[in-house]
């Protein structure tokens, strides 16, 4: 089984200049995946892809922000379908498949784009999702830098607007500065330990091949520095059958999104 999780821009749509949905597409089907998990969806994004590509759609509505979906092929059987009901930022979708190993749960979600405590809550929710299952993965935009690597350089990188959006906490009343990266301020790294220290596995960690980073890709987008921000958590029992992950990085990709995706092999 190979899947992949892919946030495509705003549903591919970039007002009077028209969409990048074929490049889209073309990033996915060339990737020949069984599950995809799409996040920013927009207007009718989702149904259009799930028909050009000929796969199931599982989508799941946002209050606030931005819809997400799972894509399934179509020799794959659906056992259970649904939203994780919880008042995420955007929302995350869940999807039960049937394979020979058991049913594997899916969970599509994009975590707030803003704020790190509630980043926080949202992993916390998606733990409590997956629940006692065995076999599952947890795909996603999770807007979260990673608790092992050191992120200094890349805030700095980043305008100041951006930059307070990995930090833990600053004084009040000012942005942060340089000084404040790994002092006064901490980097926000909880919501993907929260997913670690539920024992929930890092597949591009364990398995992952060449450079990490997810965005921004050639598209640009000035709150990236070269950061990986998109991310497969998988429970231990569907971990050890992970062979292999990588972000994709080809042309098609480049001017498809401001993310790269991320595609896993699974022998299940």
């Amino acid at each position: 089984m190979r899947v992949m999780t892919y946030n495509i821009k705003t549903g591919g749509y970039d007002g009077s200049r028209g969409t990048r949905l074929d490049a889209i597409a073309e990033v996915i089907g060339s990737a020949l995946p069984d599950v995809v998990a799409l996040q920013e969806l927009r207007g009718d994004s989702g149904p259009w892809l799930a028909e050009r590509l000929g796969m199931r759609m599982v989508r799941a509505r946002s209050s606030w922000g931005q819809p997400v979906a799972v894509l399934i092929g179509p020799e794959w059987t659906v056992l259970t379908e649904g939203t994780v009901a919880r008042p995420f930022h955007h929302a995350a979708a869940r999807v039960e498949i049937a394979t020979l190993g058991g049913p594997l749960t899916v969970i599509s979600a994009h975590l707030h784009p803003h704020w790190g405590w509630r980043r926080l809550h949202e992993a916390r929710w998606l733990v409590t999702a997956v629940g006692k299952a065995r076999l599952a993965l947890v795909l996603g935009d999770l807007n979260t830098l990673d608790p092992w690597t050191d992120h200094q350089e890349r805030l700095r990188a980043l305008p100041p607007a951006y930059r307070v959006r990995h930090l833990r906490w600053r004084p009040l009343g000012r942005e942060p500065s340089d000084r404040d990266i790994g002092t006064v301020a901490r980097v926000d790294t909880r919501a993907v330990a929260a997913l670690d220290a539920a024992g929930l596995v890092d597949v591009f960690r364990a398995v992952g091949e060449g450079p990490a980073e997810t965005a921004p890709t050639a598209l640009g987008g000035a709150e990236f520095s070269g950061m990986r921000l998109d991310y497969l958590f998988a429970t231990p029992g569907l971990a050890a059958h992970v062979r292999s992950c990588r972000i994709i990085k080809t042309p098609a990709a480049d001017r498809a999104s401001d993310h790269y995706p991320v595609v896993a092999e699974i022998d299940i």
